[in-house]
């Protein structure tokens, strides 16, 4: 199953990843001014999988990559992927696992593990 990990980016913008059960990045989303949009835009995505859209595209350098749109509004871009199979086992993952997806939230904690 896959899992939602919030984190905050170096410029003090929130963002929140979908992550494989694998431990790879399927997607990140578009940068949040709060950390409880990122809560609150997760929650909507679950609720509404049925109503997304996966545009999918091919980079310059022939790498495949997507973008999630919810109603009619982009919030997230997928990694690249070197083929077709793999971008859409990506999509698979996300349909099949992130209405049951937890969600992580590391946007506060500057050493997760702590100092030994």
């Amino acid at each position: 199953m896959g899992t939602f990990v919030i984190t905050q980016r170096a410029s003090g913008l929130y963002k929140y990843e979908f992550v494989s059960r694998k431990g790879k990045t399927i997607f990140t989303s578009n940068d949040f001014e709060m950390r409880f949009e990122c809560e609150e835009q997760i929650h909507v995505l679950k609720s509404a999988l049925e109503r997304c859209v996966f545009m999918r595209f091919k980079s310059s350098s022939g790498k495949f990559f997507f973008r999630l749109i919810l109603d009619e509004q982009e919030i997230a871009v997928s990694r690249r992927y070197t083929t077709q199979l793999l971008l859409q086992k990506g999509i698979d993952e996300i349909i099949n696992y992130a209405d049951k997806a937890e969600f992580l939230d590391f946007s506060a904690a500057t050493d997760v593990f702590g100092t030994h």
